[in-house]
């Protein structure tokens, strides 16, 4: 529609146009009046060009230059021809037939002979593409239209889908009705010059064999039996359906309509083509000429498609040992692209090539004026080619296909231009009645001079191999002439291919086809033979076409009742030309009977009588031509407004066939007979010809047609196909592979360096004392770990870690006889083991044979030394033997799980689990029973270090045989006294534990050492005097003060006041629960307590909580000023309460596993909401492509061809879009500052883009490697398919007809498949160098291969740029990512990095280091804000975030950096003092500041801050800043500051305790409340806190400070219970609307204060905001 409203529109401009000239016309005096047809041109004598033609693609200019012309299309040109010989000859030896046809002459001055003073009508040119020869209706008649129908559609579905689906098969059809005996000839004598003659006229008119595209099979059943299966392994026979109309087939008012490709109008389109484009791609630009092949010597032939024009170029099918296609430029240009079919149809394109050249040298000649350019002289051809072309069609060609009489001729003359008539093929024209012609064509054509002699075949005339025996036959087959037709042409030149053609009788009218065309038609490489009579079927059904009774009816011919009627003449013997056993036997059986289910083409073929077509086919061929003449404007009869004047017809009516054979070529007059469209007896060559062949050539005296063969179009691709997968595995395992030995390397380096360090360090050591680096196996399934192993000092082998600063094990060998060494003599003899009895074996891996060796002689020589005594036994054990019988630490730690659940179960009386122990006689109840625990394992179970004064005392206690091991029994007696003991037997076990010698008195040293040992549970140091006031107070309060000794008695009254307490306390192993005491003890908790069920341990806990809280914080609160600088009084209020909450643990397997999930919900409860939207997104956007290709474009070609791999291979692309899209914005660091500032923090966890990062990452990897799989797979199915179907699917991929693109075309030649490779290798190395075990061992390379990102994602824009499969749309995903990210990108770019140096560094315990550099002077910031930083020797590029601790107003910046990962411990390295020396300390870059919630805490009057583990680094910052602000009077709306800081141990982070203690001697205004909860505590020995929180009291009571951090901070032991807390901050703020709530730490801590802030804000009262992040 919306060409034609294009075309209207062109249409009406011109008509406008010509209305303009004619109303200048009218006001020059000197123009004459001509015709008034609104489609002519008024001229004037001599200056009259040849009128502009209207088509709207191929409008010739009447003033073109030959400048002009040779810009169009000089590519083509090639060469003048000057002569031409066959029109001279013709001119001399045939004067009065030149005469005769002479174009009236003039005086020289008008064009066309006619005198300079006569007014001359010029029509315009016809067009080249049909369109706009019907001014009515421009699209009449155009290319590219749909055929029209003249008998209804029968679609199944009245749509689209073909007919005849219950119809036979269309072999069985073609082998029951159409096979015979070939060889009788014409009955009416006709040629096999009329056949093929009329095999051009179809390809004039008619052009729909192209497929549609999409490719849509319809595919033909191949019979059991059919010779096709002994040669091709197929089921079927490939079937394309034609292409069609895209505006047709969407319901039964519109079914679909093919196309016509070229123009139904005899236009010459098979001469010049049916665009413009390729009529100048023929031309040779000079003489109006076509071009010639003169450059190479053949001035006679059209020139070779150098250029590679697009005709049609099926593959020889003669050539079966070759199986390839050629190329196209072995053809002769002609305006019918499939003109060099076979060499027949060649001749006559030959033909007509040299028919234009005589018109155009004729025309040359006549114009005496010289005024006649090229374009004017190829017009003027080009007009008269088609005039004659027409009449020679019509008035020759068409009487005697069909054998029209003088009255039938009489009857159907042409009466004048119909306008109203349309032209356009019909479908049953195309596939049903023209097709008649094929039971004429003969198996083959023999050659003859002009001497009636015939030519032989020769090796030259085919490339049919010779088994087929082609050589010295009297004719060149048809089957095997097919697309190689310029073989035999060049031979013995198209004059004998013409008057060959003129001597032979075509087949006889029947129902016979020859095996050429029934059988042994061309087809594609996979199929070369084809059965065109199934074809045919196929076709009629493919377009729908009706049943045959359907037809007659539409045409108002009787319908046939019987099999018989279809034929009246079958018993006719003069008239008959196929007998009637075929009608009732052969098509009745082959259709069952039913004859309203006969196809037209069977149905019609079988009318033919021995006049030609029968009555069907004889009226649809009819009725087309009369349409074609009688619509076509340009019609050379036309008296009104046609091309020809009456003298200039009268010259055409003059030209007969016989006459362009003499005047187009070599043939003389007498060479060939007038009539080459009859051969009749007494003609030129008859006799010859009967004695050669009997007039028609058998099939028996030809070549056999090669044999079918098939193809895979995969061949050619298995090796790329096969390697380029490879390679891209392989590619992936070498990035592991070279990320394991740059990892390898490094570790190697640092190994390397740390050896000459430990070396070094051995020089300066001891003897005694000697370190050897290996590796320890721990495993199966374990990883192994490095380790350093110390031979002393004394009686012991320590392993340490690799830096050998921290203990791993000890072995005592003051408790041990003898030890086994089991040394490894295979596997490159690196391995030993080390057995030690009652412990588990020290595996150890070396890394040379020569360092075993070494560690085997010196702890040889260890063991032996008279001080050690060790005895010792040396073996050799093969490696697989040793690893098999080692006992690692994994299965010692099941043994002791083991040990301590049956000692648990027989103390407290419990069941037996069976797991452990089934019954006392198992092998498992004697390892069990004989295990014994050594003081490493007894240290560990109670968590605590081996040489610990507390462990020393409890294990000396406990192992009462003095084996320097405690057995079971040893275990399970002590167990029982806390099981089952009162408080006077656990305090007598207290006793007997630090009365040292035994002497029944405990002095008050062993007491003071007793509480020192207690301290080393929090890692606490105690000034002496401290301590000296602790032990004072509890004397004192005992009425102890001048006792320096206390019995058993006396410690019992110490602690008379805390046996509630005790008894209670019982002995928490790591790992176990204690079962509930057999006791209870009643408990009063106080306000504010919140009571939860739980274990005995649990509630010892909250006695103490009690004991601390009802008794320390009020006697704490009351006292004065003691110790605390300045004499500050905290004010402690009885509103404000902060207790702690104990929730009872989980007993059986299944509460551990739903706890944890329940905690884990809890925890991520918003991470897991965004994940699970995010993933609902990209399953939509996966499934929405997926969906559009599996059934919306399920029926698309690509989809046809691949399945269900172009579903999924295009839904993970969209996916594959969309996440990496989206990894941008997670990268969008500014964004995400600004907007974890506003209340969308709340809703959703910006803290979380990082990991939502990697998540995405993981998504994007998983769909790219299915996207890069199922493309290896659609690949291999795009590789496997025929060159047509892809130049369809792939348009925007050219390819010549003569290649066959392999998969490496597609993978590596094309942009799509290119970038895709590129993109595959990227992500590896991206991947792979993103991993954690990579940014722990080689970050650099990750930052580096992680910057990247740019190429990856131009490759990913040029990726869809190709294409390939479907238009590129990755922008839609991609173009808002990438705006905000460039955005964010150019706002860290225009912040100032600034290059700061340090002026100070510090290394402080717990692996922190302490930086202070210079503040850079535009730099402001918030406290509570973080930077990026980068170490100017660790590189620049490699940036790190961390917290500032500095205050805003403060001179300087500062971070506490701990060492936990690769970067944090090279920086510990770089400002090492020891690195350092005297050099300068490296320069940092800063990139920042970022914000955090945590900034707005001065906005509220009342904040909360509470910190948990490392969580707390923001608050430095803050707490500075509040000081700040309280002391310098800076007026800001907070009043009230409550930090709370819950952690493990406070010995990870002295310097905030530095920085809390800061602000306590600064804090004037008592602004900030302190509340300090220690949770490591109660994973410990219950007896012994119990006894440290009792002197925590007693200290408290005189120094207003913690015994455990030296602040005046209160501090709590477990979790704050925040709900009451809360709870009290309403009552002591009631006039407060807002409290600001800042919590930072691990998720579950705030999710908790999240909780408690909800459960707060549901009443009335105080609104609770709370903003928080997470480390």
């Amino acid at each position: 529609m919306r060409l034609y409203i294009k075309h209207i529109v062109f249409f009406g401009f011109l008509v406008t146009c010509s209305l303009l000239s004619n109303a200048q016309t009218l006001q020059d005096p000197t123009t004459k009046t001509g015709t008034t047809d609104s489609y002519t041109t008024v001229v004037q004598g001599s200056t009259a060009t040849p009128p502009a033609t209207t088509s709207a693609q191929s409008t010739q200019s009447n003033v073109t230059t030959r400048n002009d012309v040779t810009t169009q299309s000089d590519a083509t040109t090639q060469g003048d021809v000057t002569t031409k010989s066959g029109v001279v000859t013709t001119e001399s030896r045939s004067t009065t037939k030149q005469t005769e046809i002479t174009t009236k002459q003039g005086d020289g001055e008008d064009d066309h002979g006619y005198d300079s003073e006569e007014e001359e009508y010029i029509a315009e040119y016809e067009g080249y593409d049909g369109w706009y020869n019907n001014l009515a209706h421009p699209d009449w008649g155009g290319a590219e239209m749909a055929l029209t129908r003249r008998v209804p559609p029968a679609y199944v579905d009245g749509v689209y889908n073909p007919s005849g689906a219950d119809r036979p098969n269309p072999f069985d059809i073609s082998d029951a009705t159409m096979k015979g005996e070939t060889g009788s000839g014409s009955l009416l004598k006709r040629t096999a010059f009329m056949t093929f003659f009329g095999q051009q006229v179809v390809e004039e008119i008619l052009d729909a064999q192209r497929a549609g595209c999409p490719p849509e099979y319809f595919n033909i059943k191949i019979p059991s039996g059919h010779r096709y299966r002994k040669y091709i392994p197929l089921d079927e026979m490939p079937f394309l359906r034609s292409r069609y109309d895209m505006n047709t087939g969407f319901n039964p008012s519109v079914p679909r309509e093919q196309l016509n490709e070229i123009t139904p109008w005899i236009d010459g389109g098979l001469v010049y083509g049916t665009t413009k484009a390729w009529a100048d791609a023929l031309r040779s630009f000079k003489d109006g000429k076509l071009a010639s092949n003169e450059d190479r010597g053949e001035p006679q032939f059209p020139s070779e498609n150098i250029i590679g024009l697009p005709m049609a170029n099926p593959p020889p099918p003669a050539e079966s040992d070759q199986h390839t296609l050629r190329d196209v430029t072995r053809f002769f240009k002609l305006g019918n692209p499939r003109g060099d079919e076979n060499p027949y149809l060649l001749s006559f394109g030959i033909l007509w090539f040299r028919w234009h050249n005589y018109w155009a040298d004729r025309i040359k000649r006549e114009d005496t004026t010289g005024k006649m350019n090229d374009e004017m002289i190829f017009n003027e051809a080009r007009k008269w080619v088609i005039g004659t072309y027409q009449k020679l069609v019509w008035y020759e060609w068409l009487p005697a296909f069909l054998n029209m009489d003088e009255a039938e001729m009489e009857e159907n003359a042409y009466d004048g231009y119909k306008p109203y008539i349309h032209p356009q093929v019909s479908h049953i024209f195309q596939s049903a009645a023209m097709r008649f012609g094929h039971t004429l064509v003969v198996p083959g054509v023999a050659r003859r001079d002009k001497d009636c002699d015939f030519f032989r075949t020769t090796k030259d005339s085919s490339f049919t191999p010779e088994k087929y025996k082609p050589i010295g036959r009297i004719g060149t087959r048809t089957c095997n002439s097919f697309w190689n037709p310029q073989l035999p042409i060049r031979e013995t030149g198209m004059e004998s291919y013409l008057m060959g053609m003129a001597s032979q009788h075509c087949e006889r009218e029947d129902n016979i086809i020859l095996e050429d065309l029934r059988g042994n038609v061309f087809g594609r490489l996979d199929f070369s033979r084809r059965d065109l009579m199934a074809i045919n079927i196929q076709r009629g059904r493919d377009h729908g076409l009706p049943d045959y009774n359907t037809a007659r009816r539409a045409y108002g011919l009787k319908a046939r009742k019987t099999f018989e009627e279809i034929n009246p003449y079958c018993n006719n013997t003069q008239e008959a030309a196929i007998p009637c056993s075929i009608l009732t036997e052969n098509l009745a059986n082959v259709y069952n009977g039913d004859i309203n289910k006969v196809d037209i083409w069977p149905g019609g073929l079988l009318e033919t009588t021995k006049n030609g077509p029968g009555e069907l086919f004889r009226t649809v061929i009819l009725d087309q031509f009369r349409r074609i003449r009688d619509g076509d404007r340009f019609w050379f009869e036309n008296d009104v407004g046609g091309p020809f004047t009456k003298e200039e017809q009268e010259i055409i009516w003059n030209i007969t066939i016989h006459d362009v054979l003499i005047l187009a070529t070599d043939i003389n007059e007498g060479d060939i007979q007038k009539d080459p469209f009859h051969f009749y007896e007494g003609e030129k060559c008859y006799d010859e010809a009967v004695e050669a062949f009997n007039l028609t050539i058998s099939e028996h005296e030809l070549d056999n047609c090669t044999d079918p063969y098939t193809f895979d179009y995969f061949k050619g691709s298995e090796v790329s196909f096969v390697l380029t997968f490879l390679a891209a595995g392989v590619w992936a395992i070498g990035c592991v592979v070279l990320l394991y030995v740059l990892s390898r390397n490094r570790r190697k380096m640092i190994n390397e360096s740390r050896k000459a360090q430990r070396r070094k360090s051995r020089k300066s050591a001891k003897e005694t004392t000697r370190l050897y680096s290996t590796r320890e196996w721990c495993g199966d399934g374990q990883s192994e770990r490095p380790i350093a192993v110390r031979l002393g000092p004394g009686k012991s082998i320590t392993v340490l870690n690799d830096r050998g600063n921290k203990t791993y094990r000890t072995i005592d060998l003051a408790i041990h006889q003898k030890i086994t060494l089991l040394v490894c003599p295979d596997q490159r003899r690196k391995m030993m083991t080390i057995v030690i009895e009652k412990e588990y074996d020290l595996v150890m891996k070396f890394d040379t044979e020569e360092e075993r060796n070494a560690f085997i002689s010196d702890i040889e020589s260890f063991l032996t030394d008279p001080a050690i005594g060790v005895g010792r036994e040396r073996r050799e054990v093969h490696q697989a033997e040793m690893l098999r019988m080692a006992n690692t630490k994994v299965q010692r730690q099941k043994t002791l799980e083991r040990f301590f659940r049956v000692a648990f179960a027989q103390a407290f009386k419990l069941d037996v689990d069976p797991d452990d122990i089934t019954e006392f006689k198992s092998e498992i109840a004697k390892d069990v029973l004989t295990c014994e625990l050594t003081k490493q394992e007894f240290a560990e179970a109670l968590s605590m270090k081996s040489d610990s004064v507390f462990v020393d005392q409890m294990f000396d206690l406990v192992d009462k045989d003095n084996s320097g091991t405690v057995s079971f029994r040893e275990f399970l007696d002590i167990i029982v006294i806390f099981a089952r003991g009162n408080p006077d037997d656990k305090l007598e076990l207290m006793f007997n534990m630090y009365d040292v010698d035994h002497s029944g008195m405990l002095t008050r040293e062993e007491f003071k050492k007793m509480l020192k040992s207690m301290m080393e549970v929090v890692s606490a140091d105690l000034e002496p005097s401290q301590l000296e006031q602790v032990v004072q107070t509890m004397f004192s309060s005992a009425g102890f003060e001048s006792k320096n000794e206390l019995s058993l008695e006396d410690f019992n009254q110490l602690m008379g006041e805390h046996k509630e307490e005790l008894s209670n306390a019982s002995l928490q192993i790591q790992g176990q629960e204690a079962a509930p005491v057999q006791q209870e003890t009643k408990t009063h908790a106080p306000r504010g307590t919140v009571i939860h069920r739980g274990n005995a341990p649990s509630r010892a806990k909250k006695t103490i909580i009690r004991a601390y809280a009802n008794k320390g914080q009020g006697e704490g609160s009351g006292n004065k000023g003691g110790g605390v600088k300045g004499g500050i009084q905290r004010r402690q209020t009885r509103s404000v309460q902060i207790e702690t909450v104990q929730a009872a643990y989980p007993k059986t397997d299944s509460e551990k596993v739903f706890g944890q999930l329940k905690r884990f919900i809890e925890n991520e409860r918003l991470k897991i909401f965004w994940l699970v939207l995010y993933t609902l997104v990209l399953a939509a956007v996966f499934a929405e492509r997926a969906y559009y290709y599996s059934i919306e474009r399920e029926f698309a070609g690509l989809r046809r061809i691949a399945g269900y791999g172009v579903t999924v291979t295009r839904g993970a692309a969209s996916a594959m879009m969309f996440t990496f899209s989206s990894l941008l914005v997670t990268m969008c660091r500014n964004l995400i500052t600004r907007l974890r500032e506003t209340f969308l923090h709340r809703f959703i966890p910006f803290d979380s883009a990082l990991a939502m990062h990697k998540i995405i990452a993981l998504y994007a990897l998983f769909f790219s490697v299915m996207h890069t799989i199922g493309h290896g797979i659609n690949f291999y199915h795009i590789a496997s398919q025929p060159p047509n179907d892809l130049t369809c699917l792939f348009r925007d991929f050219f390819h010549r007809s003569h290649v066959l693109p392999k998969f490496h075309y597609w993978c590596w030649q094309t942009i799509t498949g290119f970038t895709g490779v590129l993109l595959v290798l990227l992500a590896c190395v991206m991947y792979v160098f993103a991993t954690q075990y990579a940014r722990r061992n080689v970050f650099n390379l990750f930052w580096l291969t992680h910057n990247m990102y740019v190429i990856f994602y131009i490759l990913m824009v040029l990726h869809g740029s190709g294409r390939l499969v479907q238009p590129p749309f990755f922008w839609f995903f991609f173009l808002g990512p990438a705006i905000l990210f460039t955005l964010d990108k150019l706002v860290s770019i225009s912040r100032k990095k600034a290059e700061i140096a340090v002026f100070k560094a510090e290394l402080l315990p717990s692996d922190v280091t302490a930086l202070t550099f210079k503040r850079p002077t535009s730099f402001e910031y918030k406290s509570g804000q973080w930077v990026r930083v980068a170490c100017k020797t660790l590189g620049s590029g490699e940036y790190h975030p961390f917290t500032l601790t500095s205050a805003p107003h403060e001179d300087h910046l500062s971070l506490h950096i701990r060492a936990v990962g690769p970067w944090t411990t090279n920086i510990r390295h770089t400002y090492d003092p020891n690195t350092v020396r005297e050099h300068p300390y490296p320069k940092l870059y800063i990139d920042g500041p970022y914000g955090e919630g945590h900034q707005d805490w001065y906005q509220f009057e009342v904040a909360v801050l509470v910190g948990g583990g490392i969580g707390v680094t923001p608050f430095a910052s803050i707490l500075k800043d509040i000081v700040n602000k309280a002391s310098s009077n800076t007026r800001f709306p907070c009043k009230k500051v409550y930090f709370i800081w819950v952690t493990r141990t406070q010995k990870h982070y002295e310097w905030l305790c530095d920085i809390i203690r800061e602000v306590e001697e600064k804090d004037t205004t008592d602004l900030v409340s302190t509340h300090i909860f220690i949770t490591q505590f109660y994973q410990k020995f219950d007896l012994r806190t119990t006894m440290l929180y009792i002197c925590e009291r007693h200290f408290q009571k005189i120094a207003n400070r913690s015994l455990f951090t030296g602040l005046q901070s209160t501090t709590h032991f477990g979790r704050p219970d925040l709900p009451s807390f809360f709870n009290s901050l309403q009552d002591e703020h009631p006039d407060v609307s807002k409290i600001g709530v800042f919590s930072c730490g691990p998720p579950g801590m705030t999710n908790g204060v999240e909780s408690a802030c909800v459960e707060m804000n549901k009443f009335d009262g105080a609104a609770f905001i709370h903003h928080f992040e997470n480390f």
